[in-house]
């Protein structure tokens, strides 16, 4: 398998990470590996119209105490909430974006980043890809795997771009862990068949799987790795 290494997981809202790559982090966490995870944008106020009240900031913590239970459930430690504004990234200077990744990267020094593919319906997730591979340009302190995992609900629903893995990895042992971690964000879990309930998240990992040899596998599409 690919020596991930310290990893960083750059994630748009908090449940990206566990769609995107939950499996992952937990067996790189099983391995004693270090995993950090950041999410950049708080998920909720993309509902609302501006400006937001007192309830709209209730919601957002809510989130992000949600995130907490997803994160404590994936045995991670290492993770911070941001706060960007959802729904609006592509408002923000990605300069500014990219900032705060390449602060976490000279921080932290990662091996491996994980984040979103750029070919997804989401904006927010195009924004963070983008800026990821803008934090990341191979100068000073280089990091050597640049991964795009897929999420749910986003990623699928682009059907002229699709998402095409070129990395799998084995999650067998951690499909229900990634499953019982999703059931920390219930208000974002809709029933089957909506993509994110647990029959097609459980479904995903089967095809991805098939593709591998394995049981369950997540997939994930290499943007650049240096060996």
């Amino acid at each position: 398998m690919l020596n991930f290494g310290k990893t960083l997981v750059v994630a748009a809202h908090p449940d990206d990470e566990v769609l995107g790559c939950g499996g992952l982090i937990a067996k790189l966490n099983n391995q004693g590996g270090h995993v950090r995870v950041i999410f950049i944008a708080e998920g909720t106020s993309c509902r609302y119209e501006k400006p937001w009240g007192k309830e709209v900031e209730e919601e957002i913590q809510q989130r992000n105490q949600c995130g907490i239970e997803a994160m404590n459930f994936l045995n991670v430690s290492d993770f911070h909430f941001y706060n960007f504004p959802c729904g609006r990234l592509d408002e923000e200077p990605i300069i500014e974006i990219a900032k705060v990744i390449e602060k976490e990267v000279q921080k932290f020094e990662p091996t491996t980043i994980l984040t979103h593919s750029y070919n997804d319906v989401h904006n927010d997730h195009k924004t963070i890809f983008k800026a990821t591979v803008q934090a990341t340009r191979p100068v000073g302190k280089i990091v050597k795997n640049l991964l795009s995992f897929e999420i749910l609900s986003s990623t699928e629903w682009n059907y002229t771009k699709v998402f095409k893995p070129n990395l799998f990895v084995d999650i067998t042992s951690e499909i229900d862990v990634k499953i019982n971690a999703m059931h920390c964000y219930s208000s974002e879990q809709p029933k089957h068949p909506h993509p994110r309930s647990d029959q097609v998240i459980r479904s995903l990992a089967t095809m991805r799987g098939s593709q591998s040899g394995v049981k369950y596998a997540e997939g994930f599409e290499i943007i650049r790795s240096f060996f």
